[in-house]
Formats: structure tokens, sequence, C-alpha cells
């Protein structure tokens, strides 16, 4: 086998290998000398089948299997013989027009890890700030639980119903005079107000009585998620069976007990503990920050250009993807094909941290054991149907790159708690509102994409008999609600608490594993005008 290098600039490698047809040929009778004694062949004593028959009968397979075979073993003596840290999966060309009975001629061309200086630690200096919980904070998120738990009593017959009020309706609903399926529904509560019909629907129901009948035409918006239904003007025929008003919710022993707890001061021990939990996260979130921006200023060394368009083409791909949810798609895709240069400094960036952090794991031994491996594999595989479950660990188990993506999140944690251990952290004492202001700062010295408002997005599926989902737009993260979360609304991939954060990495080879989970679906919504 002969190798020889063909180019060598920067992080670039590029190998011309010979495999010579007698190396081939060799290798070939060996394989035939394997099989011989298990091949049958009619007027042959089994494995007597004389070996230049076997040959003739299996000789294409078994040279295209050694062909292979001696491809595999010469990239890994190039890597072998040349100390080479590959920084993604090689990329092998076979010569065209070979053909059996001449040399193999292939090239081998990869990016190789940049050669890095484990950074002195000892200096590290980061501030904490913290969010004490207080006593009225815990009222008030009790407050909110109680409020998102209204009870209703049955009003007086002649109650006209208006604002907060709550409907028990039947409804039958019309296109063009056609009932369409999933458009009628007995015993739906509806709270006027509320914005869960499209509009116009409720607006149409303020002032009816138990028992009334009455006939509203309302029009599905544009981007209804039911297409044969969206922008169509439809009728719906509502009953009112009943008119409630809310009764007034007391916070005390009771309502705790019928949430399931045994006390007030259960509930309120328990909202506690959530709410020193979400303040805990921000400030690790804002320390991380810290950290990484003090490791990127303080590194500025050349990556491979392979990981940095991998790393791109995620965060593009999920640029796309919130720009064709927005109000206004055509402008979002030309903000952010202005800014495209920007978003590949991110890119650069997150590469450079993840390397850097990689090699401030493995020059202070950090590393993710076995047990851990194996609780990340399991958490993964409950996203699969049962039956496909050992299927999938299996696959995590041979398959190195599946595994390093699944390693690669908690290998950074990892690091980043051991830097945190190294440093010395001074507190300090902020209000929620200056810490989540302290993350979004945009304090660094490396230039970003200018911060952007969060794309305004198109309203989900919609609930029964043109139902829209009651969550207001406008609120602020629920993660401040310690009852029924719900996800805060995603930003732009620009947007600097991204750009902070390095692409994961490999721990023992480092190469690029940044697993991005995927986007939850909303739970599934009772029929009506949704198909």
């Amino acid at each position: 086998m002969q190798i020889k290098e063909t180019a060598n600039e920067g992080l670039k490698r590029a190998y011309a290998v010979t495999i010579p047809a007698k190396d081939i040929d060799e290798r070939v009778g060996s394989e035939v000398k394997k099989i011989a004694p298990q091949v049958r062949m009619p007027g042959f004593r089994p494995g007597k089948v004389p070996a230049n028959l076997v040959r003739k009968m299996h000789g294409e397979q078994l040279h295209a299997q050694a062909v292979n075979d001696m491809i595999r073993e010469s990239v890994d003596k190039v890597m072998a013989d040349n100390k080479l840290r590959p920084a993604m999966q090689p990329k092998v060309e076979f010569g065209e027009g070979y053909e059996e009975g001449k040399d193999a001629e292939l090239t081998v061309e990869l990016e190789i890890l940049p050669e890095i200086e484990a950074p002195e630690i000892k200096d590290l200096e980061l501030e904490r700030l913290t969010v004490p919980v207080k006593d009225e904070a815990v009222d008030e998120a009790v407050q909110r639980i109680a409020d998102q738990n209204k009870s209703y009593k049955d009003a007086a017959k002649t109650k006209k119903a208006g604002e907060g009020d709550q409907l028990i309706i039947d409804f039958v609903g019309r296109v063009d005079g056609t009932e369409f399926e999933g458009g009628k529904a007995e015993n739906t509560p509806l709270v006027i107000g509320s914005g869960q019909f499209i509009p116009g629907f409720e607006e149409q129901l303020t002032g009816v009585k138990t028992g009334d009948e009455k006939t509203i035409t309302v029009t599905f918006p544009d981007d209804y998620p039911a297409e044969h239904l969206a922008g169509k003007e439809a009728e719906f025929d509502v009953t009112v069976q009943r008119v409630k008003v809310a009764t007034e919710t007391k916070v005390d022993d009771e309502f705790a007990k019928n949430l399931g707890l045994d006390s007030i001061d259960k509930l309120k021990e328990l909202v506690r503990g959530q709410l020193e939990q979400e303040t805990s996260g921000l400030t690790r979130t804002q320390m991380k920050r810290q950290l990484l921006d003090k490791l990127a200023a303080g590194h500025d060394f050349a990556v491979p250009q392979g990981m940095v368009d991998a790393e791109f083409d995620q965060i593009w791909a999920q640029l796309q993807q919130e720009a064709a949810q927005s109000e206004d798609p055509e402008a979002m895709l030309k903000e952010i094909e202005d800014e495209k240069d920007d978003y590949r400094k991110i890119a650069e960036r997150r590469v450079r941290l993840g390397l850097l952090l990689s090699e401030i794991g493995q020059a202070n031994g950090v590393e993710v054991n076995a047990n851990e491996m194996q609780m990340l594999i399991q958490q993964a595989a409950q996203q699969y149907r049962a039956e496909d479950r050992e299927r999938f660990m299996e696959y995590v188990r041979t398959e190195p790159m599946a595994a390093a993506q699944l390693r690669a999140p908690l290998y950074e944690d990892k690091v980043v708690d051991f830097l945190f251990d190294k440093a010395e952290i001074t507190d300090r004492e902020v209000t929620r509102e200056e810490l989540e202001a302290a993350i979004e700062a945009e304090d660094t010295t490396e230039e970003k994409p200018k911060k952007k408002a969060a794309a305004k997005k198109k309203a989900p599926a919609k609930k029964a008999a043109a139902k829209k989902d009651d969550a207001k737009s406008d609120e602020k993260s629920a993660d401040k609600k310690p009852a029924a979360k719900k996800a805060p609304a995603k930003k732009a991939a620009a947007k600097k608490t991204d750009d902070k954060k390095p692409a994961a990495k490999k721990a023992p080879a480092r190469k690029a594993a940044d697993k991005k989970p995927a986007a939850k679906k909303a739970p599934a919504k009772k029929a009506a005008a949704k198909k």
C-alpha cells in the first residue's frame, strides 16, 4: 500500500492512496480458502470443491468485499501513520474506471482538529446573580393557580351571559349549507372573553340566556389548519344549555386538597420549590453566559470549516423554519438573509467554544461514566414506541456518532460545572427582572447580529367549533407559573441567548455532535372543524 500526502494547508489534509492489485488478489485468495470448506457443488464432496471453481462462483462478490475492506484499512492507516485527529468523517473517493486486476487508487480528504492549549483557569472570576424567592411571589403564584382553577355555578335562567361567564352549549356547524366533519359537539364549555373560539363566535353569544337558540355566522381565519375550512364563512346553530357564573376560589386547605395536596402550606412549599428551581436555572444560564464570553474573548484559533458549515446549516434551517411561521415570511427571510454573515460567525464561535470546552474537559479528566451514559440512552429511547426502543438502544451502543450526540450536552454541562467549581464566584442579589435583563444584555466584545424581536407566529391549531389556543400571545413566559406550564415562545436562532451556546462536542474525539431536541407538538385538541 502506498500513501502520498497531496495537500497540507491549515487544517486541511489530502492523501493519494494506491492499493496494489497483487495485495487485492491475495486478499481474495485468502477469502476463497476461508469459504471453500462450506461451499457445496454437485459432483464434489462437501469441502472438496476446487478453489478455482469457488473463485469462479463467488469471485466477484469476494473481490468487491476485499476492495471495500482494504479501503477502510487504508483510511485507518492514513490516520494512524500521520497521527491525525479528524474533525469529521474523512471524504474518500475511489478512482473512476477501476477494473479487477488493476491497482486501486483513492483519495482521502479531511480536516483535522486544531491543537489547542488548555487555558489556565486558576484566575477565573465570575459573578453569580441570585434571586431570593419572597413570600409575596409565592402568594402571587398560588393566586394564579387559583385563577386558573375557577369553579362555576349555574346562574339564574334570566341571567344574560357576559364577560367571564361560562356557557354550556351544543352546536352544529355548516359551510355552504352542509355540515362538516368535526363541526358538531354537545355540552361544550365556553367562557365568554377567553378567546377559545375563532373571532366573532364568542362575541355573538354575549347576552344569551339559558335555553336560547341562536344561529351565528363566522369566518374561519385564512391560516386555519384545516385547509378546506380556511377563509370559509360558516354558520353555527347554537343551543345554550346553561349559563354559569364564576364562584370565588378561596385559597385554603380545601383548595389545596382539591389539587391533591394535604394543605395550603404544602401547596406553598411546592410552589416555592418550583420558583427557586426556575430562578436557579436562570442564574446558571447567566453564569454560563459569562463563562463562555470569557473563554471566547481569550481564544481565537482556526476551526475546521466543515464543522462550521454543519453548525451554520443547523442555525439556518431553524431560522428559515421560524421565518416561514412568522406573520410576514418574506420580510423575515430578507432580514435573516441580510445578516447571513453574522450567523456564520455565530456558528464559528459555537464550534470554537465546543472544541475549547472539550479540551478543558479532557485535560482535567472530566468524563461521562457508563451509568450516566446508560441513563441517557434509556431516556432517549422513551420517545420511541415500545417495540422500537431496544433496537434504538442497540443502535446507540454500536454507533459512535449516535452515542456522541447523546453524550455531548451532558459532557458540556459537566465541563461547565467543573469550571464553576474552580472559579472565584461573587454573589449579588437581584430581582428576577434584573437577572433576565442580564441574560439578555449584549455586553460581549464579539461582533454579533442585532437582536431581533421575536417573530410573531401563526396561531396554533384550533379547538372544537373553530376554537383557538387560549394562551395569550403577549403573555409573559409561562416559566413564572407554578402550574401547568406552557413552553415559552421561541425567538429567532440569531437571538443572543443562542449565539453563546457552543456546538456540543463528542468527548473523546471532539467531533461535532450538537443534537437539538425535536420540537414538541401541542397536545391534541378536541375535534370540531380541525380536520
